[in-house]
C-alpha cells in the first residue's frame, strides 16, 4: 500500500449492478430507493448479458449495490439468494464482486464471504439523534446494528469498506466520534480497507431540505480523519461530489488517496455523473499525482480469500 507521503492516488475500474432499488428504509436524503413492489428485480440472464459486454472493457470490480428487503419479509431469502447468485455469476465470468446490501445477519455475511473479495457498509453517522430526523423511518440505520456489522466483518475476516455521510444533521464532534469507533474496531481486527467521506449532495428524489455539504470544509475533515484513523486505512472521496478541481486537489493534499469505484453511473447520487479516468488523470497529473487502478481487495488481505476468490484475484494481479 502506498505511503501517504507518496504521490499515488488509486481508483477501482468498476461497474455497479443493482439487484433492486426497493428498500424498507426511508432515509429522507436518499436518491436511490423505491417503495417495495415498485422496483423489478434484475434477472440472472440480464446480468449475464451485462457481464458479457463488460468482459471486453476495462472493468475488474462488480459492485453489487442493493436496496434492503425487510429481515422478516417472506421474500428475504429470495432477495439474498439473488445477490449471492449475482456474485457467483460475476466471479465465474472473471470479475471480482464487492457487495453492499445494507444490514445482513451474521449467517448472511458468512455466506457472502464465499463469493465476495470484499464487502462494505456505510456507518454514515453513529449519533442516535439522527434516528429522530433523517433516519426516523429507517430502522436499518440504527447505529448499533451498523457498528455490529463492522465487528462481524472483522470476526469473519472480510476485507471491508465503510464511511461517513457528511451534512445530514451531525456535528463535527459526531464525525470524530464515528471515526474513532471505526479506528477502535479496526485495531481489533485489522480488516478495514477504506473509509469513505461522502458529502451530502442534494438530488431530485430526496425529501431532506438541506444544502450540500460545503466542499471547502472537506479538506479539514479529511485532515482530521487522517489523524484519527490508522495509517493502513485509506481515505476515499467520491470525485463527482467535489466538482471544483482545486478543492478535489485540496482533498487529496489533505490525505485522501482513493477515488473509489469509477463506473458509468453513480447509483447513489444519480444527479452527479462520475468523472471518468481520463479526466481525472488530466486533473491530477499536472500537479504531480499519479492515478493508478486497483482491485477491490488490497494485497494484504489476499491470504483471507480461498478457492475461486483467491484464484480470481491472482489472475487480476498478474494482468
Amino acid at each position: 500500500m502506498p505511503l501517504y507521503n507518496s504521490r499515488i492516488v488509486t481508483y477501482s475500474p468498476a461497474y455497479t449492478i443493482v439487484p433492486t432499488y426497493e428498500c424498507f428504509n426511508r432515509c429522507s436524503y436518499c436518491n436511490f430507493r423505491a417503495d417495495p413492489g415498485n422496483s423489478p428485480w434484475i434477472s440472472l440472464s440480464a446480468a449475464k448479458d451485462i457481464f458479457k459486454r463488460l468482459q471486453t472493457q476495462n472493468v475488474c470490480e462488480i459492485l453489487i449495490l442493493s436496496g434492503e428487503v425487510h429481515p422478516s419479509s417472506p421474500r428475504r431469502k429470495q432477495w439474498f439468494k439473488l445477490i449471492y447468485d449475482l456474485c457467483d455469476l460475476a466471479l465465474s465470468m472473471g470479475f471480482l464482486p464487492h457487495t453492499n446490501a445494507g444490514v445482513l445477519s451474521y449467517e448472511e455475511m458468512q455466506k457472502m464471504k464465499q463469493v465476495n473479495v470484499s464487502m462494505g457498509l456505510m456507518l454514515e453517522q453513529l449519533t442516535p439523534k439522527l434516528l429522530q430526523t433523517v433516519h426516523k423511518h429507517a430502522p436499518g440505520k440504527n447505529p448499533k446494528l451498523r457498528l455490529q456489522q463492522l465487528q462481524w466483518a472483522g470476526e469473519l475476516k472480510i476485507p471491508f469498506t465503510t464511511g461517513l455521510l457528511l451534512g445530514i444533521g451531525e456535528t463535527l464532534e459526531d464525525c470524530w466520534d464515528t471515526l474513532a469507533a471505526i479506528s477502535q474496531i479496526h485495531q481489533n481486527y485489522k480488516h478495514i480497507q477504506e473509509v469513505i467521506l461522502q458529502p451530502h449532495s442534494p438530488g431530485t428524489q430526496q425529501s431532506f431540505d438541506a444544502a450540500a455539504f460545503n466542499p471547502h470544509q472537506l479538506p479539514q475533515v479529511i485532515a482530521k480523519a487522517r489523524e484519527i484513523l490508522p495509517i493502513d486505512i485509506k481515505i476515499q472521496i467520491p470525485p463527482n461530489l467535489v466538482k471544483d478541481e482545486q478543492w478535489l486537489l485540496a482533498c487529496i493534499e489533505a490525505g485522501a488517496r482513493d477515488l473509489g469505484g469509477i463506473s458509468p453511473k453513480d447509483e447513489v447520487n444519480p444527479d452527479y455523473p462520475h468523472i471518468q479516468e481520463n479526466e481525472l488523470r488530466e486533473i491530477l497529473q499536472p500537479r504531480g499525482w499519479k492515478l493508478l487502478p486497483r482491485l477491490p481487495v488490497y494485497p494484504q488481505f489476499d491470504g483471507w480469500l480461498s478457492g475461486e476468490l483467491e484464484a480470481g484475484v491472482k489472475r487480476q494481479r498478474e494482468n
